[in-house]
């Protein structure tokens, strides 16, 4: 497995933050995601050796965070919190609602690789409600009006 030399900037400056190599798995999961687009087979390999860790270790890590996937997502990951806060304030019509405008189920992701969409338990913007993320940009206070714009502004920037 090659990485970019950013990526490999990265881990050896970060590892280096820690006091054991195994509590730099999670950044160091997120940036392979970031620029693999999702955590192979040969990534986890990869990356168990780098950190001194089995393959099942890291997979454990994986299967507990929703950012975190092995398979490929669209190019923006939507995930819509229907959490309680979210729920209360619409949150499960957010995403019914991108639903039907992406087309797409829960874990779905478009013909045209373009979105994936998630609904998730909690994105920490319960004062927000309702709030998804699409990658790490939180959009909140959300309506169906205000969703579309989010998603057509997200269309836009992915054809460019």
């Amino acid at each position: 497995m090659k990485f970019s030399e950013e990526f490999e900037t990265r881990f050896s400056q970060m590892v280096t933050h820690y006091p054991t190599k195994r509590s730099a798995l999670v950044p160091t999961l997120l940036y392979a995601q970031d620029e693999v687009g999702f955590l192979s087979d040969e990534v986890i390999s990869e990356i168990a050796g780098r950190l001194e860790l089995t393959e099942l270790d890291v997979r454990n890590v994986i299967s507990y965070y929703s950012m975190l996937t092995t398979k490929p997502r669209g190019k923006y990951n939507v995930q819509v919190c229907t959490n309680i806060s979210c729920l209360v304030r619409g949150g499960e019509q957010i995403l019914h609602h991108c639903k039907n405008k992406l087309g797409i189920g829960h874990k779905g992701t478009t013909a045209d690789g373009m979105f994936s969409l998630e609904e998730v338990e909690c994105i920490g913007a319960c004062s927000w409600a309702p709030a998804a993320q699409v990658n790490y940009d939180y959009h909140e206070n959300l309506t169906p009006e205000k969703m579309d714009k989010v998603l057509d502004e997200y269309q836009k920037k992915g054809m460019q």
